[in-house]
């Protein structure tokens, strides 16, 4: 366990000092964020501080190689780690010059489809599986970006899902989801005291792609290798929930779903009066706590298998509607609280 720790706190170290090189370059190089339709902030933000945090992944991937803190299947680990890259590269040319929805579609699938052949190939898996790990990267990589919209999301959602990846790996006897999951914890972990600061930067589309890639990379891997899908699913609930509810409102309402937008239920809690922080926060909250139901449900007997899912669609069912069940608690208060003429 020592090499994965070392690891960990050298990408730890790595966030935090990297920005300090990258912040003057990312100026220099004009890479800034303008609000846009889909924007949760009202100011030209610098962007791409991803480039950070993807060096520190590198570094942090690197060092757990390097102290043999893989000791076996480092194949996978490498793989994952090719992916991630990739995706990262992409990133980093839709920040500094774009790409259209067709190649940015392209490049996701490409990469997603090239990683899971040779994880299936790496872990003797049915190459049937091939099409839906390849659809479920490129998708995951989309959502990550989708629900980065408010400072300190994309942080805590690496933080949460590296960290139950790392426990996961623990308990499966797998020490390059261990590192893996470390890694990426450490990486958004030190990133996060940057987002969060009063001149705050933003991750950028090389940062979201990490962050999604990071995620689907190491549960594609993980399911492939046999963890149980209960650890694999429950970082990714919440996210995946969000999206999809966003898009069968959008559809219903008659909306473009393709189009920029700003509805998503983590956006809409800004619209009630939640900061930021409070937004990120709660869609943490709610992830911890699927986190922690999953967990229990994965090696429990059936009752209890019964009240954790459960209590897992009642989080994911109040969440979804909170918006909305704070906007009415509000209305009636006013209405309460009126004075009689």
């Amino acid at each position: 366990m020592m090499p994965i720790w070392l690891a960990a706190g050298i990408t730890l170290l790595a966030s935090l000092l990297l920005p300090f090189a990258v912040k003057p370059w990312l100026v220099r190089m004009g890479v800034v964020d303008v609000p846009s339709a889909r924007s949760s902030h009202g100011r030209t933000t610098i962007r791409g501080m991803g480039v950070a945090v993807s060096l520190a992944t590198g570094i942090g991937y690197a060092a757990a190689v390097g102290l043999g803190a893989v000791t076996v299947d480092r194949s996978v680990f490498l793989v994952v780690l090719a992916i991630i890259a990739a995706s990262a590269v992409v990133g980093w040319v839709e920040d500094l010059r774009g790409l259209s929805i067709r190649g940015r579609a392209a490049a996701q699938l490409g990469i997603g489809a090239v990683g899971s052949a040779a994880l299936i190939h790496l872990t003797g898996q049915s190459f049937w599986w091939l099409p839906l790990a390849a659809l479920a990267i490129a998708a995951y990589i989309n959502i990550a970006n989708f629900m980065d919209g408010v400072n300190g999301i994309s942080s805590f959602h690496g933080i949460l899902a590296g960290s139950a990846y790392a426990v996961a790996g623990q308990l499966t006897g797998l020490p390059w989801l261990t590192a893996g999951g470390a890694v990426l914890a450490m990486a958004f972990l030190g990133f996060l005291p940057w987002n969060l600061s009063r001149g705050s930067v933003f991750l950028g589309d090389v940062g979201s792609y990490l962050l999604g890639a990071s995620v689907a990379a190491l549960a594609v891997a993980g399911f492939f290798s046999g963890v149980y899908v209960e650890y694999i699913l429950a970082p990714i609930l919440v996210y995946v929930a969000d999206t999809g509810y966003t898009l069968l409102r959008r559809i219903s309402a008659g909306e473009r779903w393709y189009a920029s937008h700003r509805e998503h239920v983590y956006q809409r809690l800004t619209d009630v009066g939640f900061s930021h922080l409070q937004s990120a926060g709660t869609v943490a909250a709610c992830t911890a706590a699927l986190i922690v139901l999953s967990f229990i449900a994965a090696t429990a007997a059936l009752p209890t298998v019964v009240l954790c899912v459960a209590g897992s669609l009642a989080v994911l069912a109040i969440y979804l509607v909170s918006p909305d069940l704070i906007r009415r608690f509000r209305r009636r208060r006013k209405v309460t609280r009126a004075p009689v003429s």
